[in-house]
């Protein structure tokens, strides 16, 4: 009976226990299936497995425990997935992995991933996740591994960290967090990787951290650190890797530096604000293979003791102020020939004199970039520079190096960048340099070379940048340079070209910038610069380029353009007034003529110059050019000796009469009184400023309006005509041309018929200008009376006819 009994009881547990097995699997199952509800429609076809027809453990990125088949790993980096994770994924009770990493899920971290007391590996880096860490995330006191890089999780520095005594690796870099270090971080002892660069922390770096004896890896770049160097580092002897730059570190490094961080493979602290020289002992590390103490403060030589790391890769000592400007600067590149693996060596931007060493041509064939621009490095480059076969990038730019460009550069195929302007280098462009096919940047500008563009820079057809400008180059352009489909930068500015600009630049549809100024270019403009659509900065100025500007109207991102000190001639274009992103526009000293355009760009006069065009007028008042009035042909122009006909006869007295009525109607009574009746709102409604200004009505107001007729029937022109605005108006614009240009502001019609008489009538016009300018001064105290205005008429009319007479005789 009692082994029934135990029997029973067994066989009930065995019910029980299956019955909870099969109950696990489906919380596991909903959960996973309420993770995939939450991501983007578009990316659930990568999870198309996970559906009823098949359990989960074969479902795509699932992994089971082979005992229980219960999901433990759940791995779906790089899906690019973008949704939300779902709350639902603390039920994966038995999770120990979870990879989420490269996808594009936003939202929080769920507070129920504090339910995975299981959990060991969290990698939910590059995403975007916000909202900080949850704070029950720190309950998971199995967790050795946490990577969050990249996301926008915010806050500050969480101090319950230090509780994961267990944790390996942590990865909090570029998520913008800010405050400062929590001194919980001496509690992780564990650690061996420590990342939290690229953040916005701030203060110094606790002396807690020299407990953590076991770290690899310390990275705290790019973020708002500051302080001297850290002492406490000098105590991780173990570390490898050690990015600290972008801070605001400073002070001098210990002498011994290389012997207390003996297994260094990666040191990085640019971007500070180190003093001091560089420690000799670093040549101790023998592991090192990466060193970069750029933009710093640095002082001294730098050692010829680097030859001795057998390893090093890559050095990075630029912008300090390393160098006396002396010889024995550079001798330290003698003995960097005996570093067999360096790739890449910077040095630009420093003090560094003396002569280039001609044992350069002996250094790595891995050497990939070479740079020691921007010091005052004499000599000149050797003529076997074509022994660095692996070289891309090649910088000696702005330093005091002679002599030519040796033809051996033809065998570097794999160069990409060679730059040797601002030096004082001559001789000739060698032809072999058309052989670098893999060109991209080529910097010759600045120096004194001579003789003609190489013709064989054509076969560079990846080149973007090509600026030659500054030196004394002669010829033509070479039709070849115009050809190259990449070019986006192309400066040849001063020197001796000759000949026109090549309609093949048309093809360049990719060029953003081109300087042909100051040299002897000639010809009209090739019609084809306006299919350089790319065009933002176009520089043709000091040349002998004639002609009009050609239709560049579809150069709507240019940006600067200067046409200035040539020979071009016609209007200026009005579509350049449309060009929203033009800043700069010289046309000065050109033969330019014609209106000015107003709209647009041209009402800024900061933007626009037109100096030196004789020819043109009208504009915004800014810019000072004469006013545009009607003339007459210019043959016409240089027999303008003429007089008033007996149409300006009959107009004055049409004048007179005009005035005579007004002021008759003037003198009308009603009930007893005088009542005043404006002549201007029966001769002169439209312009009757004065009234509409809020003046009174009176004789005065009648005086104003008169002058402004005369001032409007003798130009031609309105008051209101879209010429006229702001401070340039029809009385400015007329006051200013008298008396020498009053030929200028005469209305066409009212000289043609004195063409027949054959006296001058500049002094006739002027003196009925001047009535009119009068009559309309601004005050009406200074205006001129009705009866005074009558006898001046009639004064005129009489010395008119007068004269007239006479000619006839």
């Amino acid at each position: 009976m009692r082994n029934m009994k135990l029997f029973l009881f067994l066989y009930l547990s065995a019910l029980m226990s299956l019955e909870s097995f099969g109950n696990s699997h489906e919380s596991d199952k909903q959960a996973l299936l309420k993770f995939k509800s939450q991501v983007s429609e578009e990316k659930q076809v990568l999870l198309s497995s996970w559906n009823n027809s098949s359990p989960p453990c074969r479902w795509t990125g699932v992994t089971c425990g082979r005992k229980h088949k219960r999901v433990t790993g759940l791995d779906l980096g790089g899906f690019k997935m973008g949704g939300m994770i779902s709350p639902f994924i603390g039920n994966l009770s038995f999770l120990i992995s979870l990879n989420l990493t490269d996808n594009s899920l936003g939202g929080t971290i769920p507070q129920e991933l504090g339910k995975l007391f299981r959990l060991e590996h969290l990698d939910i880096s590059f995403n975007f996740l916000g909202g900080g860490i949850p704070p029950s995330l720190f309950n998971n006191s199995r967790l050795l591994e946490i990577d969050l890089y990249s996301n926008h999780l915010g806050q500050g520095f969480p101090s319950e960290l230090g509780s994961l005594s267990k944790l390996v690796y942590l990865d909090l870099g570029q998520n913008n967090l800010k405050g400062k270090l929590p001194v919980s971080l001496g509690n992780l002892t564990s650690l061996r990787g420590l990342s939290f660069g690229e953040n916005k922390l701030e203060g110094e770096i606790p002396d807690v951290i020299a407990r953590l004896t076991q770290m690899e890896i310390f990275l705290f770049d790019t973020n708002h650190l500051s302080g001297v160097f850290p002492p406490v580092i000098y105590n991780l002897s173990s570390l490898q890797y050690l990015t600290m730059g972008g801070n605001y570190f400073s002070g001098n490094l210990r002498p011994d530096f290389g012997n207390l961080l003996p297994n260094l493979r990666d040191l990085s602290m640019g971007d500070n604000f180190l003093t001091g020289a560089i420690p000799s002992a670093l040549a101790n590390i023998s592991t090192l293979q990466y060193l970069a103490m750029e933009i710093n403060s640095l002082t001294g030589r730098i050692p010829p003791s680097f030859a001795k790391i057998p390893y090093l890769q890559e050095l990075y000592f630029n912008e300090n102020s390393l160098g006396n400007f002396s010889a024995g600067d550079v001798e330290f590149l003698i003995d960097l020939t005996n570093c067999t693996q360096l790739q890449s060596l910077d040095v630009s931007w420093n003090r560094l004199g003396g002569d280039l060493p001609a044992s350069i041509v002996n250094l790595s064939m891995n050497l990939i970039v070479f740079d020691i621009e921007n010091n005052s490095i004499s000599g000149s480059i050797p003529n076997d520079i074509g022994n660095l076969i692996g070289l891309q990038e090649f910088w000696l730019s702005e330093n005091l190096l002679e002599g030519p460009i040796p033809a051996s550069f033809g065998k570097l195929s794999g160069l990409m960048a060679l730059s040797v302007h601002t030096n004082r280098m001559s001789g000739e462009i060698p032809y072999s340099l058309g052989n670098i096919t893999r060109l991209e940047t080529l910097f010759l500008s600045n120096n004194n070379f001579a003789r003609i563009i190489p013709p064989s820079l054509g076969k560079c057809r990846y080149l973007l940048r090509l600026h030659i400008n500054n030196n004394k180059l002669n010829g033509i352009i070479p039709q070849e340079i115009m050809q190259i489909p990449t070019l986006v930068s192309l400066n040849m500015s001063n020197n001796l070209l000759t000949g026109s600009l090549p309609e093949d630049v048309g093809r360049l549809e990719n060029l953003g910038e081109l300087y042909v100024a100051h040299n002897k270019l000639s010809g009209n403009l090739p019609k084809t610069l306006g299919k350089c659509l790319s065009m933002e900065k176009l520089d043709l100025q000091g040349n002998s380029f004639d002609g009009v500007i050609p239709d560049i109207s579809g150069l709507v991102g240019i940006k600067a353009a200067d046409f200035s000190s040539n020979n071009l001639s016609g209007r200026i274009p009005e579509y350049l007034a449309n060009f929203s992103l033009l800043e700069y526009l010289n046309l000065s000293f050109n033969n330019f003529e014609g209106n000015v355009p107003t709209e647009g760009k041209f009402k800024n006069a900061t933007v626009v110059s037109l100096f030196g065009n004789q020819n043109l007028c009208g504009g915004v008042l800014e810019l000072r050019l004469k006013p545009c009035f009607t003339q007459p042909p210019r043959n016409s122009r240089k027999q303008l000796v003429i007089g008033l006909s007996i149409g300006i006869s009959l107009l004055l007295l049409l004048f007179i009469a005009s005035v005579s009525v007004c002021w008759l109607k003037s003198r009308k009574k009603k009930n007893g009184r005088r009542e005043y009746i404006s002549c201007s709102n029966l001769v002169y409604m439209n312009y009757g400023a004065e009234y509409a200004m809020g003046g009174d009505i009176s004789v005065h107001g009648d005086a104003y309006s008169f002058g402004i007729l005369i001032l409007e029937m003798f130009s031609g022109k309105r008051p209101t005509d879209e010429m006229f605005g702001g401070d340039f108006t029809l009385r400015s614009g007329i006051r200013s041309a008298l008396p020498e240009q009053v030929l200028d502001v005469a209305d066409e019609l009212v000289l043609q018929d004195g063409l027949r008489i054959g006296f001058p009538v500049a002094d006739c016009l002027t003196q009925v200008l001047q009535v009119g300018l009068r009559c309309s001064e601004e005050s009406p105290a200074n205006r001129l009376g009705m009866r005074e205005v009558v006898k001046e008429l009639i004064s005129i009319k009489e010395r008119f006819f007068r004269a007239r007479r006479r000619a006839r005789r």
